[in-house]
């Protein structure tokens, strides 16, 4: 994966997990999480909710996570 991922353009992306964990691996991010700034404008991506496309379950991590190549792969594989 490469490290030049845009946080801008995460939304809607799909992701594949390495590790299979209760039937999920299929990913779609469906919100991005923006840090507060201080002046009530939007901040800078900070995390990411991934959906699970089969349960549905959604998980919030820190979007450079996803840059972790043995951990998850861009696209549905």
């Amino acid at each position: 994966m490469s490290a030049r991922l845009n946080p801008e353009k995460l939304l809607l992306s799909k992701w594949t997990a390495r590790q299979v964990i209760a039937r999920e691996k299929h990913f779609l991010v469906v919100e991005l999480l923006r840090e507060q700034a201080p002046t009530g404008e939007l901040g800078a991506v900070d995390a990411v909710v991934l959906e699970a496309v089969l349960t549905k379950r959604q998980r919030t991590l820190k979007w450079r996570e996803l840059t972790d190549s043995s951990a998850w792969q861009q696209g549905w594989q």
